[in-house]
């Protein structure tokens, strides 16, 4: 099965993410080809093919999962960002402090997260610019 964002009219948000199956977009030589999941999916819902971009389930931070090639740094979700000049997907910044690594095409913390101690549970304070950890209910 493969997975295509389809992004808004501007092309650089993803506004839903829909699975194709592999005999839609595999070739005569078994080869997935996305420019055939476009055409497919341009003639089922009349969006245009160039705002379909296929993305893997397996891809995250720039590395595939599974030891495959990986396609757009991540796997596209809702509401996520489409760089066309980077040909990337990623999430907004979930704190302004935090530093766009264009290895991964995410972001990272200022300060690197602790080492993990068993129990424990880390949380970003923005005011701080600091890890805090929290204590796990029970």
């Amino acid at each position: 099965m493969a997975h295509f964002a389809k992004l808004t009219k501007e092309g650089d948000k993803v506004l839903a993410v829909h699975v194709v199956g592999d005999k839609i977009i595999t070739d005569e030589d078994g080869n997935e080809r996305e420019n055939k999941g476009q055409g497919f999916l341009e003639k089922t819902f009349g969006w245009p093919s160039h705002l379909w971009k296929q993305t893997s389930y397996n891809t995250h931070d720039g590395v595939h999962l599974l030891g495959g090639t990986p396609l757009r740094k991540n796997f596209a979700g809702l509401g996520m960002i489409y760089d066309s000049k980077k040909d990337v997907f990623y999430g907004s910044s979930p704190y302004p402090s935090w530093i766009f690594n264009e290895a991964k095409a995410n972001w990272d913390p200022p300060t690197p997260l602790p080492a993990e101690v068993e129990g424990s549970c880390w949380k970003w304070d923005e005011g701080t610019l600091a890890w805090k950890l929290e204590a796990l209910s029970t």
